[in-house]
């Protein structure tokens, strides 16, 4: 069976990171999977094209209105004749369903990675061009509640399917912690461990103010940042306004995530907003404890007293003291949480799991339109 995963861009988020994951494992079942960037890729082409999957790009490089990509890719799906398109964030979804008439496809899903999208203008396109395909499905419970009660999907055309994790690649690793720890010159510290691109939705500002009052009271916390972006000079501005700069590290884009989560004694994520963020399902699956705030579907990763705390989004006073509560649990409390986390991603959110759903999503939609696998 041909399998088209559509994408708005190819780079290291959450959102493109589960999009490589599925095709690596569908490709994996016998698939034929095929992935098209509307973007020029920046990541992850070598990976996919290794184990056998093409990747396309549309060549989009402007936000201006332009036709060409609407054609492209309706030439590029009659050519590969795929069962399925299943599409992945806003543009990619809102795309997919303007060219169905251009292209018929027997199967359209869309899958939207956070829980607003945009604002209202994106979810009114939504609303309206919504019975151009078969089915819209949302990473988290909390998304999927907010879509239907502000009109843009209707209740009986969307589903929760969650993101997924490998949790053989992100595991407890002592031997790795060990030497990372080593590596960055961290032994001895409390690592505090944030992952993600510097932009106002992960909200740095609000974890730096955070962090500056935990380390006025912890001398021995340190706070790791990996990721890039066009906010990151202006996050580190701050922290040497706020007097933290050398407690703070920012690392840059890293591939090896998994590595670094190892070297972590806790997670903490200051988003602003969210959709289900991979990193703290990796987190989690890494058996770290995590501080986060309540926003869009982190609840359902971060148990309340259980693997963690949340607190309110943009108060840094509330993250301030709910990092330094965690550092001050005994250690083995502190692995309680973490090993009670990992329980929670491998009985609800591994990928291998997650993925069975979409095969079986799959057949469902094809065997309604007499297309048996």
């Amino acid at each position: 069976m041909r399998c088209v995963l559509l994408v708005t861009g190819l780079g290291y988020g959450g959102a493109e990171t589960q999009v490589v994951s599925l095709a690596i494992r569908l490709k994996g079942r016998g698939w034929d999977v095929q992935v098209v960037s509307l973007m020029p890729p920046k990541a992850y082409v070598e990976e996919l094209e290794a184990v056998g999957i093409p990747v396309s790009s549309l060549g989009i490089r402007r936000k201006l209105p332009d036709l060409r990509p609407i054609l492209r890719l309706a030439r590029l799906i009659r050519k590969l004749r795929p069962h399925i398109v299943h599409s992945h964030m806003v543009h990619a979804n809102l795309l997919a369903r303007i060219v169905r008439p251009l292209a018929s496809v027997p199967v359209l899903i869309c899958t939207a990675h956070n829980i607003d999208e945009g604002g209202w203008l994106r979810e009114l396109l939504y609303r309206f061009t919504d019975p151009l395909c078969d089915l819209t499905t949302q990473v988290s419970q909390a998304g999927l509640e907010r879509y239907v009660r502000v009109g843009a999907v209707p209740a009986e055309k969307i589903r929760f399917i969650p993101n997924g994790v490998d949790t053989a690649r992100f595991r407890p690793d002592p031997k790795a912690r060990d030497a990372l720890q080593k590596e960055l010159g961290v032994e001895g510290s409390f690592v505090w461990l944030a992952v993600g691109r510097f932009d106002p939705q992960k909200d740095y500002p609000n974890l730096l103010r955070a962090f500056a009052q935990v380390a006025a009271e912890e001398t021995r916390a340190v706070l790791l940042i990996a990721g890039d972006g066009p906010l990151r000079p202006a996050a580190e501005e701050l922290a040497r306004e706020l007097g933290v700069a050398g407690r703070v590290r920012f690392l840059g884009i890293r591939r090896d995530v998994p590595q670094l989560m190892n070297a972590a004694d806790a997670y903490v994520m200051s988003s602003a907003w969210e959709g289900m963020p991979m990193v703290l399902l990796e987190a989690s699956a890494t058996g770290l404890p995590i501080v986060a705030t309540d926003v869009g579907g982190n609840r359902e990763v971060v148990l309340e007293d259980v693997t963690g705390f949340l607190v309110p989004a943009k108060d840094p006073k509330a993250l301030a003291e709910a990092m330094l509560r965690l550092m001050n649990l005994p250690l083995e409390e502190r692995r309680r949480m973490g090993e009670r986390g990992r329980k929670h991603i491998e009985e609800n959110y591994s990928l291998d799991r997650v993925v069975d759903q979409w095969e079986a999503l799959y057949r469902e939609l094809l065997a309604r339109k007499g297309i048996r696998i």
